[in-house]
């Protein structure tokens, strides 16, 4: 059975793309087949896994407004185990699109996706730094949410918008989300602010927060400019070792679920 998991926070620059990326191809070097979608119109995951922009016929809007087969719009990636389906600047005008849909027609993942269960093990969703309809539409098919928050202040601002959003979600469409796990992300363990930060998140979401703290570290700010995954640019970094520890920790779901 494919494990859905959505990777969100509506604030910036908090880590969601870098998680996406090194937990696809975390989970693609243990010999999961990985689908990553990127849901953001600035297309970071695409160009992250080194997806050139004029190597891409269709994209995720061409997906979900244009009605294109998926098997047309999936693209294999350099990273072991891992497909994307691309985003680009087009996928900017989509919840314009989607805003004149009925209700029942907002679930925009769910037919898509039926041809691709027995294709993959993860499927994973890179989402906008937003609460708009595409976050609203991931969150519709998810069965996992990651949150990753950085460990800088207002750390939590915003988050009991997007808490709201998710219960929302899950009473309307999809009682089966959960939140997998927050992920503490730029973390500096010899700064009191950082350990503050932690503390407070442990109290804020109760045996929610992973084990695992992303650090600080510059061969992950680097690897996305290669079109890498962490494990092939620096594969004995403390990013990489990080980033390993997470798929640890994604896997035992596994075993949670029977598999």
């Amino acid at each position: 059975m494919m494990e859905i998991i959505t990777i969100t926070n509506q604030k910036g620059g908090v880590g969601k793309t870098t998680t996406a990326i090194n937990l696809a191809a975390g989970l693609g070097l243990e010999g999961r087949k990985v689908l990553l979608i990127d849901l953001d119109a600035q297309a970071n995951s695409t160009s992250g896994l080194g997806i050139e922009k004029h190597d891409i016929q269709y994209d995720i809007f061409d997906l979900i407004i244009n009605k294109i087969p998926i098997d047309k719009v999936i693209k294999k990636t350099k990273t072991k185990n891992v497909d994307i389906i691309p985003s680009t600047i087009q996928l900017a005008g989509a919840d314009v699109h989607l805003s004149i849909k009925r209700e029942e027609d907002i679930k925009i993942f769910e037919k898509p996706f039926r041809g691709i269960e027995q294709m993959y093990d993860y499927l994973i969703m890179d989402c906008p730094p937003s609460l708009g309809l595409i976050n609203k539409n991931a969150l519709s098919v998810a069965k996992k949410i990651i949150i990753p928050i950085q460990a800088e202040y207002y750390a939590l601002e915003g988050l009991a918008q997007l808490l709201s959003t998710i219960s929302l979600v899950k009473k309307m469409f999809n009682n089966k989300l959960t939140i997998g796990g927050i992920l503490l992300t730029m973390y500096d363990a010899r700064t009191n602010l950082a350990n503050e930060v932690k503390d407070e998140v442990q109290k804020f979401f109760k045996g929610k927060l992973f084990k695992t703290m992303i650090p600080r570290n510059i061969k992950l700010a680097e690897a996305p400019s290669s079109g890498q995954s962490i494990f092939e640019y620096a594969k004995s970094s403390k990013g990489a070792e990080a980033y390993k520890n997470l798929t640890k920790s994604v896997l035992k779901w596994e075993k949670e679920n029977g598999k």
